[in-house]
């Protein structure tokens, strides 16, 4: 079950619809330096509910086709560079959406539903660019009731970074319900992690309900602050001086290159 960085991603085929988190729920950096390094491409990234550097750093390098989410964000550091870059030149394809219908549509997908009714996005611009949203009658009301019923989304792979798994596989995710979410609507997920505990995470009272079951599971790797330079909600926070040195580069193509070689190909400080 324990991987290299290496073998994991290669769990990840081209063309690959992959789930990855908000940057406060724990991003795989590492794995997403080692796509890059693999040349991954055509990727389908669906940002639950919204993305940041993660998939700045695959659209810049040219590993995406399809973005998929209500938003991409550097936070504080925006606007993201690349990303816009790609908007403006037409080398991604955006499916626009909202944070609630992106969770609304996983959780169509986890529960083995072909969609799920929402209301809040009635009267929005969004229904024009979603052919594939239908508003219908609520059948339960024999008056006029319109509802939003969204497909379901489900990814090959949801993809992020956890504090910890057991030698059974289980993973430890604590509150971050949304990767649950995540790792039950997609075909399997694949987990970088800091450490491994000898204890069954599922026989501990006190952990098992933030635990994640390795049925769900289709690999986990090992790599000590994988997050980097994202901060870790159970471990060291962001690496401000690196973001904004990130921000400055990559506002050009050289720059963006430059940054590619010194953090991704060549390991730069961590």
């Amino acid at each position: 079950m324990t991987l290299s960085i290496e073998q994991l991603v290669d769990k990840i085929p081209n063309g690959a619809k992959i789930a990855v988190p908000a940057d406060y729920a724990g991003i795989a950096m590492e794995a997403t330096r080692a796509l890059i390094r693999r040349n991954a491409r055509d990727l389908h990234i669906v940002g639950v509910p919204t993305s940041g550097l993660q998939s700045e750093l695959l659209i810049g390098a040219g590993c995406v086709s399809v973005f998929e989410s209500s938003a991409l964000t550097l936070g504080e550091y925006n606007p993201p560079p690349r990303f816009s870059k790609a908007v403006k030149d037409g080398s991604i394809r955006l499916v626009d959406a909202t944070c609630p219908a992106i969770h609304a549509a996983l959780q169509a997908s986890q529960k083995g539903a072909p969609f799920m009714p929402l209301r809040g996005i009635i009267g929005s611009d969004i229904l024009q660019h979603h052919p594939d949203w239908k508003v219908i009658n609520n059948p339960f009301n024999q008056d006029e009731d319109p509802v939003v019923i969204i497909p379901a989304i489900q990814p090959d792979i949801a993809l992020f970074h956890a504090p910890m798994a057991d030698t059974d596989g289980n993973v430890w995710v604590g509150r971050r319900r949304e990767l649950v979410n995540m790792a039950q609507a997609s075909k399997t997920a694949l987990v970088t992690v800091e450490k491994i505990v000898e204890t069954n995470l599922l026989e501990d009272e006190k952990m098992a309900a933030g635990t994640l079951p390795a049925l769900y599971v289709g690999g986990i790797s090992v790599c000590k602050n994988g997050s980097w330079p994202l901060g870790f909600w159970q471990g060291a926070g962001e690496d401000s001086a690196h973001l904004s040195d990130y921000r400055e580069k990559a506002k050009t193509d050289e720059g963006f290159e430059g940054y590619l070689q010194e953090f991704v190909f060549k390991g730069g400080d961590k």
